[in-house]
């Protein structure tokens, strides 16, 4: 099965913009995860003497959210060189604050030049994949030549304090995806930009292509509120769906930028849904979560990590699956450990990514 949407408006990246705790850019985040360096720290922001985890991966000093998203923004459309009047899709943790956040980004958009948020996701951690499958879905029908997409997520005390209180962050303070031992996530700051533009717009204009969307999966398995389907039968339909979008087959992948929270029952259910899709490939298939490098950014998650599997694209360096002490052997993987795995130029990727509630997410990207 191939793209719906014919090959002059099949969606590229032609700009993105990041801020992370290791600072604004690609560069120092693509430097951290082909390292392992993990950039988690004790937490000084807000008091947490009386947490059960006391790390996370934070931004020494970091701007109000908006502002931090918003310079996200700046910096994709100037990269894409952006023509004005692009719409922007935005994903946030929802809250009391979110309003607020939204307005003051939407105003700051349309004196970047753009038309303004026109829609807001606060889907968890499918957030912002959620909004670059709704983008893709505009620039291919058509409706727009481009849409810009935004997250952010500064990590604050009351969500930090529901984690803890819900066990879901790591007791050792180390995010160990797939490996034995694993405890439970770590979260970390983001605010990233990407554009989304059909391949024909960014052809007449000039605008040379990051990558390319390949293919995009979505679905909800209703299993739990908040323990995943232990067999990944959900992870499995969305990574199918973007491959049969794609008309991609399965041994064509070459790199798996995984959800790995370093949740015991997560970990556990998407190794099994990768066996599912990829069957005897797998066994040859590289696969890290970034998320054991940069931390989870919940809203903002997926859309970080797009931005770092668009540059192992570009760069040839996977991302080093951190915090590993040893293999659970129900996990099974072919995990990208003690170093980067230099010119690997897979021509494939695919970023997936989790939710609450049995919501997932597959987000396919080529090289450009």
């Amino acid at each position: 099965m191939s793209s719906s949407a014919p090959p002059a408006g099949r969606p590229v990246f032609t700009g993105l913009g990041v801020l992370s705790a290791f600072g604004a850019g690609l560069a120092p985040l693509a430097a951290a995860t082909a390292t392992a360096g993990a950039g988690f720290a004790e937490v000084t922001r807000f008091d947490v003497a009386r947490r059960g985890t006391r790390r996370a991966a934070l931004l020494a000093d970091p701007p109000p959210l908006a502002d931090a998203v918003l310079g996200a923004v700046a910096d994709a459309c100037t990269q894409s060189e952006l023509p004005a009047g692009a719409p922007l899709l935005l994903a946030l943790h929802s809250d009391l604050r979110t309003r607020g956040v939204a307005e003051e980004v939407s105003r700051g958009a349309v004196a970047l030049g753009l038309a303004g948020v026109t829609r807001v996701y606060t889907g968890a951690c499918v957030a912002a994949a959620t909004a670059v499958a709704d983008a893709a879905a505009l620039v291919g029908s058509g409706r727009h030549p481009r849409v810009l997409v935004a997250a952010g997520h500064l990590v604050e005390p009351g969500v930090f304090a529901a984690f803890d209180a819900g066990r879901a962050l790591a007791r050792d303070g180390e995010l160990r995806p797939f490996s034995t031992g694993r405890s439970g996530t770590l979260l970390g700051d983001a605010a990233v930009a990407v554009v989304v533009e059909a391949a024909d717009a960014a052809a007449g204009r000039g605008a040379r292509p990051l990558a390319r969307l390949a293919g995009w999966g979505r679905s909800g398995d209703a299993h739990h509120v908040c323990r995943p389907r232990p067999d990944g039968a959900g992870v499995a339909r969305a990574a199918r769906s973007a491959l049969a979008r794609a008309g991609v087959a399965p041994a064509e992948v070459g790199y798996v930028n995984a959800n790995g929270t370093g949740s015991p029952m997560s970990d556990l259910a998407e190794a099994r849904a990768l066996r599912e899709v990829f069957g005897d490939t797998l066994a040859g298939l590289p696969v890290s979560s970034s998320k054991s490098v940069h931390g989870h950014a919940l809203e903002a998650s997926a859309l970080l990590e797009l931005t770092v599997t668009i540059g192992a694209l570009g760069s040839g360096r996977l991302p080093v699956n951190a915090g590993w002490l040893g293999p659970d052997p129900e996990i099974g993987l072919n995990l990208v450990l003690a170093g980067p795995r230099e010119d690997a130029r897979p021509r494939y990727a695919l970023s997936l990514n989790s939710a609450f509630g049995g919501a997932n997410t597959a987000l396919l990207v080529a090289a450009a």
